[in-house]
């Protein structure tokens, strides 16, 4: 009971810091995550490891995780879509493939000079190519971003998820046949990927035919709370009875349940759909940015070496370049070639959870886990802030703000 007391504590205090740093034309999620840094167990410690580690915070948090992703699915309209669908995956492809490939060599310039195997070059970059949807779905949140960005942004989140998912796994399962630790299965990927998609559609689909319905807001949320709680309810048995050995992405399934309803109902009935759930949103991407900050350990920033901030120059120049040059090859709009690389550089969720993976197939490696985990840990720390206010100058340049 104390420690659900802390954790709507530590809510109320971020959210009072958002709205302080708002106040200094900085997002929210800024204060959310310094909250998050100074309560978590490696500062104050209101939010320790127990609390972190406890099964009831784990089931809220990826319930939580399931539900903001109706941020990204509500926005996945066919019609809309399909306009620039070839674009899309273009431009997704040459910004997470780009930042891969760059980091990569990056990395394996640097380990063949300092003497380190060169294949751990290749986690770098597959841990880099990832991006963490959150920070920037706060901002376009907070600020109602509406523009040319935010539509590439929005269903490229979940592309780039997909192709991290493929491009992570897959090195790393090569590269734990280099050394003797375990690793997720190669033909294990496919089933990562399309088993959240397929859990969310099952469960979309009977949520879709009633939501489409003219229910009163009581009705459709209560559609929509159960639909979400069914969708994460279900991924968990599987995640934990049935295949243990691998982590199901709970957004991905966020973002299908609420895409098959989104091209169900129509136009003007997913607006009053999205506006009455809009509240549930707003807690539950507070409380996942919290999730998200409280790992993370400010110490790292002093003892942050070389490869850190190789590892954040190198991402970002390739995440950055990379959709410019997708965005310019498919002919996008001008803002989104000069600005949208700006709103991908959020990456610690994600970062931190693959650093995890990895540095568990390196077990029988410790002092190359140990690269790992410091260089990671630190970036994540540095990256995180210097993402979050780099996200919102490229809304803002677009003009979308």
């Amino acid at each position: 009971m104390i420690m659900v007391l802390r954790w709507f504590l530590i809510l109320l205090l971020a959210a009072f810091a958002g709205k302080l740093i708002s106040k200094i034309k900085l997002p929210s999620i800024l204060g959310w995550l310094i909250v998050g840094m100074i309560f978590g167990p490696h500062a104050v410690g209101l939010m320790p490891q127990e609390l972190l580690d406890a099964q009831w915070y784990k089931i809220i948090i990826m319930w939580m995780q399931c539900a903001f992703g109706l941020m990204l699915g509500t926005e996945l309209v066919w019609k809309k879509i399909k306009n620039y669908g070839k674009a899309l995956v273009i431009t997704t492809l040459t910004q997470s493939l780009g930042t891969f490939f760059f980091v990569t060599l990056v990395f394996a310039i640097a380990f063949v000079i300092g003497n380190v195997p060169v294949y751990l070059a290749f986690i770098f970059g597959g841990i880099a190519l990832a991006t963490a949807p959150a920070p920037a779905m706060s901002i376009v949140n907070e600020f109602h971003a509406k523009g040319p960005v935010t539509d590439t942004l929005m269903p490229m989140a979940v592309l780039d998820d997909v192709v991290g998912i493929m491009v992570f796994f897959s090195v790393n399962s090569f590269m734990a046949s280099s050394v003797s630790g375990g690793s997720v299965p190669l033909y294990m990927i496919p089933v990562m990927i399309f088993l959240p998609l397929i859990i969310g559609i099952v469960t979309g689909l009977p949520a879709g035919w009633l939501l489409k319905k003219k229910l009163g807001r009581a009705k459709t949320l209560m559609v929509l709370v159960a639909g979400i709680t069914l969708t994460a309810g279900i991924g968990w048995f599987i995640n934990t009875k049935v295949l243990t050995g691998i982590a199901l992405n709970y957004m991905l399934m966020g973002v299908a349940f609420s895409a098959v309803f989104t091209n169900m109902a129509d136009e003007q009935r997913l607006e009053e759909i999205t506006g009455w759930f809009h509240p549930i949103l707003a807690v539950s991407l507070l409380a996942a940015i919290i999730d998200l900050g409280a790992p993370l350990n400010y110490h790292l920033i002093l003892g942050a070496g070389l490869y850190t901030f190789l590892y954040i120059a190198a991402r970002g120049l390739g995440k950055y370049f990379g959709a410019r040059f997708g965005a310019g090859l498919t002919k996008m709009p001008d803002t989104v070639q000069k600005y949208l690389g700006l709103t991908l550089l959020p990456h610690s969720g994600v970062s931190l959870v693959f650093t995890g993976i990895a540095c568990a197939s390196l077990s029988a490696r410790p002092e190359l886990a140990g690269i790992v985990q410091g260089t990671i840990a630190a970036a994540a720390v540095i990256n995180e802030i210097i993402a979050v206010i780099a996200a919102k100058k490229g809304f803002e340049l677009a003009g979308e703000i």
